[in-house]
């Protein structure tokens, strides 16, 4: 049993979940069909509450359990169970068609990945990863790699919904840099933060309703159709 109180052993489960929340993220860049991205993100959520739930076990910290447990609450359940019913009134089973080609766009989110690599390489010690305190700070580089990625999706695909997504692997990035660098935020601004995210996701999600409505179509390109 002592192997469960050793930090090490905790840092290869942060390192190993790390890796698979980068592959889910560079395969939601690769996958064309909403259904599958949402269940993705679900997958890559439920990773990331895993690693608070980690670094809180070794480092007896609180606040990041609970961090943890919102983590999955919403992002985990909620929210790509509210996406969920939202596709299915807009035809869930049509493509994504961005507006870079699939091969290419996984050769950027790899580049971008390298970028994310090279930026956190600065701030990683690898002689502090024997104690409990620098768990996790070798996940700075996935964190990184998150954001951008997340980014570089809203610019470049035309649905809609699928910019949500991208909005919300954007904000995980940003809570694995979190936990990952100061153990997570005060938990008065991690509930702001998730409150303020489950909103703006509800609110996308009624523009989305509508946009499929009007146009009968998911592509925000649409929307220059407005214009008077």
């Amino acid at each position: 049993m002592y192997f469960y109180q050793d930090p090490q052993f905790g840092n290869r489960m942060i390192t190993l979940m790390a890796a698979f929340v980068l592959v889910l993220q560079i395969a939601m860049v690769g996958q064309r069909w909403l259904i599958t991205n949402i269940r993705v993100f679900a997958a890559q959520s439920f990773l990331l509450a895993g690693i608070a739930n980690t670094i809180a076990y070794f480092n007896h910290a609180p606040h990041l359990y609970a961090a943890a447990f919102l983590t999955f609450a919403l992002k985990a359940v909620l929210l790509p169970t509210v996406l969920e019913r939202l596709g299915r009134k807009i035809d869930m089973s049509q493509e994504i068609t961005p507006l870079i080609n699939v091969p290419m766009s996984v050769v950027i989110a790899g580049g971008l990945t390298t970028v994310g690599y090279l930026v956190a390489q600065s701030l990683h010690r690898p002689e502090e990863t024997a104690s409990p305190a620098s768990l996790g700070h070798n996940t700075l580089a996935v964190a990184v790699s998150l954001f951008l990625i997340g980014f570089y999706m809203m610019i470049t695909r035309r649905k809609a919904l699928m910019q949500v997504l991208a909005l919300l692997c954007l904000e995980n990035g940003l809570f694995l840099a979190a936990i990952s660098l100061t153990y997570g935020v005060p938990m008065i601004v991690e509930l702001g933060i998730l409150f303020d995210l489950v909103v703006a996701v509800m609110v996308l999600g009624i523009l989305v309703y509508r946009i499929q409505e009007t146009f009968d179509s998911m592509d925000v390109s649409k929307l220059s159709r407005l214009r008077g």
